[in-house]
């Protein structure tokens, strides 16, 4: 499987964060590594994962390094899906030395363009750009 197909499935498994509680995700991340209508490989499994994993244990960081680079915005006042890129692009680009920042900022701009509103993208590459300056 890809990256880009990997990361797009941090992304789903990410966004149950916000409709579920911290008991359920457990159960969560069960039910959609078990999903019969995906097959994931035992290496991939273990990539979604650890990364999700990574990112979960980080996300009050993260959540308040967005809120202290995103200028007029907080991220409680943040689409879900937005907010989600963003978590998953600000751990690439701070966190993961295997992910070049430029490719973080790309993929989550793709993310955004497929799931996503109107302006998304727009709004995803300007909160990341922030990361980088």
């Amino acid at each position: 499987m890809s990256r880009r197909e990997l990361r797009e499935y941090i992304f789903k498994l990410l966004f149950r964060i916000e409709f579920n509680s911290e008991e359920d995700m457990q159960s969560q991340c069960e039910m959609f590594f078990d999903d019969p209508d995906r097959e994931f490989s035992e290496e991939d499994t273990g990539y979604i994962q650890e990364k999700y994993d990574n990112i979960y244990s980080r996300i009050s960081e993260i959540d308040n390094l967005i809120d202290q680079k995103a200028k007029g915005w907080n991220s409680d006042r943040m689409g879900k899906v937005e907010l989600t890129i963003i978590r998953l692009g600000v751990y690439e680009i701070l966190f993961d030395d295997d992910v070049p920042a430029s490719v973080a900022i790309n993929e989550a701009v793709e993310l955004a363009k497929k799931f996503g509103q109107e302006k998304s993208n727009g709004f995803v590459n300007a909160i990341l750009a922030k990361f980088v300056e």
